[in-house]
């Protein structure tokens, strides 16, 4: 109820009177709710604010449009997941809670269709023919190779069938196995050798990060999603997207901060120096979506710190951690999160990036099923700020 509004606060929010507000609900343009208290209707915040910026939007040419792209209301409809409060929801399904248990093909069948299907019964898939020939790549750019060679593909009538497929050849690429129809987690853990706690955490990782609402790489995805393209050509724009410093790249930043950090004579100094050239949010703290904290980082160090008492390396990096997170003033973000785990556990450099995309590859196979199924095609319009004509 708390994020519900008043007749009289959504009108005053949309810069109506109440009879056109009243008008908006019987066009279905808003909807309204019961209080349980009373006959008197209360409007879902969100959809108020959804409807203030479309309106807003077509009084200013546009410019509502143009903060919406940078961290700003919502752009595009979807199902699929949510922020609100400081919690990330997975169709209505709080992501802290299902990591407790859950797998990230639990996840995944959650994220595509609620629940309703059963994608992970069939047996592995082949692995691309070439990809075997590029074993110096970085796991990223396996990755993209196989979802290459795979976007020529007839697209199947549905995606979802295709998807089991296609992340555990993924997983196959980022890894450099075999393609596997064991659980997603466990071939990451019989990769990175880890024990049990170790694989645990990374089965919570997954689910944790196996969406984030429409962020670059889910935009992306679902740009070239509305295109007609096929789902590993959908996969490979959000792996390409996710291979930016300031998307996919911030674990290895947080874990660069990390090591100068340990390194240093000077923890503090070092911690200092390091953020005078990176921006914090990159790098392992702050999100502008969570400004009381990363909900999927704090439970991820919560059981990491429950482990400390087992390594004296893992104390340390959670040390600094606490330390740069009273420097700045900011809230550590799942970034910090996947970099403390990769380095305190000595999983190869860039593991953290390979456990992002593969859990992510959840999310974009949600999000590419539900644009193409609008069979719009995402194409905004520019505002040109240049000279108007030239001689």
């Amino acid at each position: 109820m708390k994020n519900d509004l008043s007749a009289l606060d959504a009108a005053r929010l949309l810069g109506v009177s109440l009879p056109t507000l009243y008008s908006y609900v019987s066009r279905g343009l808003l909807t309204s709710v019961s209080n349980g208290e009373s006959r008197r209707k209360r409007y879902p915040q969100e959809d108020v604010l959804r409807l203030a910026a479309r309106k807003n939007d077509a009084k200013r040419g546009g410019q509502t449009a143009v903060a919406a792209m940078h961290w700003g209301l919502p752009v595009l409809e979807t199902k699929i997941s949510h922020i609100l409060d400081g919690r990330l929801l997975y169709r209505g399904c709080d992501a802290t809670a299902l990591a407790r248990n859950a797998t990230l093909e639990a996840a995944a069948s959650l994220l595509w269709d609620d629940g309703a299907g059963d994608y992970f019964q069939r047996d592995a898939p082949v692995l691309p023919q070439g990809l075997a020939s590029v074993p110096d790549a970085p796991p990223l750019a396996r990755a993209m190779l196989a979802m290459a060679m795979l976007s020529s593909l007839p697209a199947p009538a549905d995606m979802l069938q295709s998807g089991p497929a296609l992340m555990r050849i993924l997983a196959a690429a980022l890894l450099q196995t075999a393609p596997s129809a064991l659980p997603l987690h466990r071939q990451l853990a019989q990769a990175y050798q880890t024990d049990t706690d170790q694989t645990e955490l990374l089965r919570a990782a997954l689910v944790l990060l196996a969406d984030h609402e429409l962020n670059a790489s889910t935009f992306a995805v679902r740009c070239v999603a509305s295109t007609g393209a096929s789902l590993p050509a959908a996969l490979g724009a959000g792996l390409a997207a996710l291979s930016g410093d300031r998307h996919g790249g911030g674990s290895a930043a947080a874990r660069c901060m990390l090591t100068q950090a340990l390194a240093a004579p000077d923890v503090r100094d070092a911690i200092g120096k390091y953020y005078t050239t990176v921006a914090p949010e990159f790098a392992g703290f702050g999100h502008p979506l969570y400004p009381q904290g990363d909900p999927r980082a704090a439970y991820l160090l919560d059981r990491l710190s429950a482990l400390s008492h087992k390594s004296p390396q893992l104390g340390a990096i959670l040390s600094v951690c606490a330390t740069a997170g009273e420097l700045l003033d900011a809230h550590p973000n799942a970034d910090l999160a996947l970099a403390a785990m990769e380095l305190a556990f000595g999983w190869p450099e860039g593991a953290g990036m390979s456990v992002f995309a593969l859990a992510r590859s959840a999310g974009w196979i949600a999000h590419a099923n539900e644009q193409a199924a609008t069979e719009a095609l995402i194409r905004p319009r520019a505002r040109y700020i240049g000279r108007h004509q030239r001689d």
